[in-house]
């Protein structure tokens, strides 16, 4: 009972923090269209059904049923068909013949036309300069560049709180464990067999929670120094110095030469010519580090959302071979790269997983479940600004290419061109939604019979 209660709650965490998310997205948006004028006639989290709303001046602030997005609905997203584009479809109609329509003026040209009547309506009368379209190239980008920088926001406030906060866990130079036995890297033995060599740790007295202070009168102040001076010294009697129930006392400890798995400056295994794993000999005690929730200054809160956010646009960039991937893995039986992508459902999975971890500290459950948040936020952040419609980028897309042409009309001293038709992108924008609609239906049923667990 109380698993699954805290499985529920881990879930209610990452959709309360995912709803809020949203709200303070739009909220981006919002604010900077309001400041310029333009007319929001909505402020809407999550679509479908309306659930609740309240009409506060000319916005109605509303919550939809379902809670994956959300948007504002702000007056005249498109301008209005030129006149000349007008007559120029007419006359193609009058030389196609009496009732012949092409392709483009049958499909492409009626989602067009839909895009422009759906954002006249939104155009009240004598209300035509308070229209998104007509406002000037940057504060279109700055009300579109709104929501995404508030969700980067959040991440930079959420990392701070983990990084900072909470704290991460980090290998210190106390002794965690202590091996009882020397075993060859090869050996694949979890207990000490009879006869074996007791490992100089433990010959030594070393126990675990024991502190190192010193090795052969250097000072240690990282578990990596330590090991570094233990690898080259095998054979050779080394005075350590420990801190023990508050007390110093010394210790002589002479490291074994053993085998080990040879790896690399990123901790990978280096491989031989056969693909197998090459080994080296080094001076070995058999001592384990524990680690310790250590606070991480300010400074370190930039570099790890910098690092999640080129983490996230390499999965993007990667999106679809990652979504066939995951198809093929789930629809063959597979296990599923646990570095691949999920949906919201799986992320609520996940967090309801990592709150249901008896064995972990709470303080480090919490710590995880704001970390999701934050890797959330990167996500929409970076989503959000690919060019495309009906995604953030794609507005600040077509701003800046509007911005070019009439930099250069100026420069060239021609005629204004006037306000780019982005309406002319709604097929696209029905084949992204289409191309999206899929992937995410891939990944939820993925997420559903063949998830990403933390076991």
């Amino acid at each position: 009972m109380e698993t699954a209660l805290l499985f529920v709650i881990g879930i209610v965490v990452i959709v309360v923090g995912l709803v809020l998310s949203i709200g303070l997205h739009e909220i981006g948006h919002l604010i900077p269209a309001k400041r310029f004028g333009v007319k929001v006639g909505q402020y809407m989290i999550g679509f479908g059904p309306t659930l609740w709303s309240t009409q506060r001046g000319e916005t109605e602030y509303g919550v939809k049923a379902i809670p994956l997005g959300g948007y504002i609905s702000m007056s005249g997203m498109f301008p209005p068909q030129k006149t000349v584009e007008v007559a120029e479809d007419a006359l193609v109609g009058a030389a196609a013949g009496p009732g012949a329509r092409t392709a483009t003026t049958s499909i492409f040209g009626t989602l067009t036309q839909d895009a422009r009547d759906a954002s006249a309506e939104t155009v009240a009368p004598g209300e035509d300069d308070r229209t998104f379209y007509r406002l000037a190239v940057p504060k279109r980008i700055v009300i579109m560049l709104g929501g995404p920088v508030m969700n980067l926001l959040i991440a930079i406030v959420l990392y701070a709180v983990v990084l900072c906060g909470f704290g991460t866990q980090q290998v210190s130079t106390t002794v965690g464990s202590v091996s009882e036995c020397v075993l060859p890297a090869s050996s694949t033995a979890t207990s000490c067999p009879a006869g074996a060599t007791p490992s100089p740790g433990a010959a030594a007295g070393i126990r675990p929670k024991d502190t190192i202070v010193s090795i052969d009168g250097t000072q240690i102040t990282s578990w990596t120094q330590s090991t570094a001076i233990i690898q080259k010294s095998a054979g050779t009697t080394l005075d350590v110095v420990v801190r023990r129930d508050g007390a110093l006392k010394t210790l002589h400890v002479t490291p074994l030469r053993s085998e080990r798995y040879k790896t690399d400056s990123s901790g990978n295994y280096v491989l031989n010519a056969a693909g197998k794993k090459e080994t080296e000999e080094v001076g070995f005690v058999g001592i384990g580090a524990a680690y310790e929730r250590q606070q991480e200054p300010l400074t370190a809160v930039l570099p790890a959302v910098w690092s999640n956010v080129t983490e996230v646009g390499s999965l993007i960039v990667h999106l679809p071979q990652k979504v066939v991937q995951t198809a093929e893995s789930t629809f063959t039986g597979q296990k599923r790269d646990p570095n691949g992508p999920v949906s919201v459902f799986g992320v609520g999975r996940l967090a309801g997983e990592v709150a249901t971890l008896h064995s972990v500290p709470i303080l480090d459950r919490l710590s995880t479940l704001v970390g999701l948040l934050a890797s959330l936020n990167v996500a929409l952040f970076v989503f959000n600004l690919i060019p495309l419609l009906p995604l953030d980028g794609g507005h600040i897309a077509g701003a800046i290419i509007e911005g070019v042409r009439r930099f250069f009309a100026k420069v060239f001293k021609r005629r204004d061109p006037g306000p780019i038709d982005i309406a002319k992108a709604a097929p696209l924008t029905m084949a992204v939604v289409a191309v999206l609609g899929v992937m995410s239906a891939i990944l939820i049923y993925a997420d559903i019979v063949n998830p990403i667990s933390l076991g």
